[in-house]
């Protein structure tokens, strides 16, 4: 037999728990980054940093033939884009819009798959609704290895 206040505790219980669930269930398809499309220059795919080389402090998150020149990619969840031949910028892979990843660089421009917002290989508005350029994220060339600056 239970009593009205086991009931309350029950009831809190299960909706904490409901709440707990919930909020894994969006986490876990907030961490999400595949799109389910690719494209012919790059792709959202996570890559995993490379080790930092001996010497080196700065961390290595991509080759520099990984950024074609007039393109870009996504490299350790930075967008790297090479403009003209060995001029490389970094931007946040977060849109200015409402905060989706972009998924993709072609065509010479980074595209966010959540409502067509494009950037320009300079992180400028191509097109919106994003009204703001994507965040800048300092990059720098170490040998053959793009690091965070």
């Amino acid at each position: 037999m239970s009593t009205t206040e086991d009931l309350v505790i029950s009831r809190r219980t299960a909706v904490a728990g409901a709440g707990v669930a919930a909020a894994a269930v969006a986490l876990a398809a907030c961490g999400s980054s595949d799109s389910g499309s690719s494209s012919d220059t790059t792709s959202a795919a996570a890559q995993e940093p490379s080790p930092t080389p001996a010497g080196s402090s700065a961390q290595v998150i991509g080759q520099v033939n990984d950024v074609p020149v007039g393109g870009g990619a996504i490299l350790s969840g930075v967008v790297v884009t090479q403009a003209s031949a060995g001029s490389f910028a970094g931007f946040s892979n977060v849109c200015t819009h409402q905060g989706c990843k972009v998924n993709s660089v072609s065509g010479g421009q980074i595209h966010c798959p959540c409502h067509g917002s494009a950037f320009n290989l300079d992180g400028s508005v191509a097109n919106g609704p994003a009204s703001r350029p994507l965040d800048p994220v300092a990059v720098a060339v170490d040998g053959n290895s793009i690091v965070l600056a």
